[in-house]
């Protein structure tokens, strides 16, 4: 019996035993839950759900996708404003610093401990539980669906340039990418450059580099931060990468022209590429037949200690103004879904890596990792564990933060069509983001960080 039906047929059993066991009582207590996700992944939430209604008697989860993250955290607004918010809520990691001074949540810690729950957060991994906590530690969400950037690596190609590892500097890679284009690879590595790479060309980069993306300690000490990657190290990355691309070594993929990365990558049209691990069942479902494959964590330039990528995905809120009742619903679905079971689950069906220590060792134990398809996806635990988190590798705790990617995007596009220099589309950035920061701060004066 493979790990999927194990575990889908230990939570049946589990629902089915509570179902028989429990006697007659009134109508569940109902609440709602919104999130971002869609398609495949918005399927697997819904069983999730039923999962949790089936595991128990006494409440029913409503669960809704907002069609993606934005529309999520906007439709959310709306309906507070309107009295007609879900109890809980999805929100994606950007979205945090808005959640925090908005003060329409009610603390995660707080509401399991008042609903008598014992959750061990220091079980949460460190870079994943710091991203969601306060200043002083504490949880204002519950971390869910959490992911990291890895570089995804053809064997075969890499074989026939007589390598059998991946590369672990960028200086490595500067030098295969060129043998691979001379053994006739066509587009030995592919990239995107719109807003939604921010995520792995620049903040991923500066975290695993200890290189600042803004002041104030990436703007966790103060809504006054303002960017600075246009003084690190994240400059010599843009001009290696343009040299590269104008070298003919790595070539932009994306739907608007055709095919994406990670499509690129699993024909074997391209032999290097560099997503979330989340990608890393997509590839395994759709690669060309016999192709090898495996993943490894991001190069860095030498010289470099490295440190702790950072986390992706989102957390869940629980937000105010619902009923005693919908708060022990929230409670218990929390619970439910803090469960390393339901990790076993969940990262089974998803990509998603566990958020526990007890999920991650639960899931070893059960032999997850062993073989394909599912083989490699350790390596973002290692990468997300590589350090402790610095006061620079915690986090980015910055407003409005994707509008500073889209800005990402437009720069980094007007650098690679010749518009502008490597350092002028920098300093453009970074100009035209603290405009955005500083609308920000305007928006809540004299606030501050919890």
């Amino acid at each position: 019996m493979t790990i999927i039906k194990r575990g889908l047929a230990a939570l049946a059993a589990g629902a089915l035993s509570t179902a028989l066991a429990a006697p007659a009582s009134a109508e569940p207590v109902k609440f709602d839950f919104w999130f971002g996700l869609s398609g495949d992944l918005a399927r697997v939430v819904d069983t999730l759900c039923k999962n949790f209604n089936a595991s128990q008697s006494d409440y029913e989860v409503v669960c809704t996708s907002q069609g993606n993250y934005d529309a999520t955290l906007q439709n959310t607004i709306a309906a507070f404003r309107a009295g007609k918010q879900p109890t809980v809520v999805q929100v994606y990691d950007v979205g945090t610093a808005t959640m925090m001074l908005s003060g329409a949540y009610k603390p995660a810690d707080k509401l399991m401990e008042e609903n008598g729950y014992k959750i061990d957060y220091s079980d949460y991994f460190p870079g994943i539980a710091r991203y969601y906590a306060t200043s002083k530690g504490e949880m204002l969400s519950f971390p869910f669906n959490s992911s990291t950037a890895l570089m995804y690596w053809n064997k075969d190609a890499f074989a026939k340039i007589g390598k059998t590892e991946a590369p672990k500097t960028w200086e490595d890679v500067g030098a295969d990418l060129k043998a691979l284009k001379d053994a006739g690879y066509d587009c030995p590595m592919a990239i995107n450059i719109s807003g939604n790479e921010s995520w792995q060309l620049m903040e991923q980069f500066s975290a695993i580099h200890n290189q600042p993306i803004a002041s104030k300690n990436n703007g966790y000490d103060g809504l006054d931060a303002r960017l600075e990657m246009n003084k690190t190290k994240f400059v010599q990355y843009v001009t290696d990468l343009k040299k590269w691309y104008d070298a003919g070594l790595i070539k932009i993929k994306s739907k608007d022209l055709g095919q994406d990365m990670v499509q690129a990558f699993a024909t074997g049209t391209c032999q290097v590429i560099m997503t979330s691990v989340g990608d890393h069942g997509t590839v395994g479902k759709t690669q060309k037949e016999g192709m090898n494959w495996d993943v490894a964590e991001l190069p860095v330039y030498a010289g470099t200690e490295r440190k702790n990528s950072l986390v992706g995905g989102a957390s869940l809120w629980v937000l105010s103004g619902k009923s005693d009742a919908e708060y022990k619903g929230a409670a218990a679905f929390l619970n439910f879904i803090h469960d390393p079971k339901t990790a076993l689950f969940w990262s089974t069906n998803t990509g998603y890596i566990p958020v526990t220590k007890s999920g991650f060792e639960y899931m070893k134990s059960s032999g997850f990792y062993d073989k394909a398809p599912y083989k490699g996806r350790e390596v973002a635990i290692e990468s997300l564990t590589a350090s402790e988190p610095t006061e620079i590798t915690r986090g980015i705790r910055l407003g409005n933060f994707t509008q500073i990617r889209a800005e990402f995007g437009t720069q980094m596009q007007a650098i690679f069509a010749n518009k502008e220099s490597v350092q002028d589309g920098i300093d453009a950035l970074v100009k035209n983001g603290d405009a955005i920061l500083d609308r920000f701060q305007q928006t809540y004066p004299n606030k501050t960080l919890p």
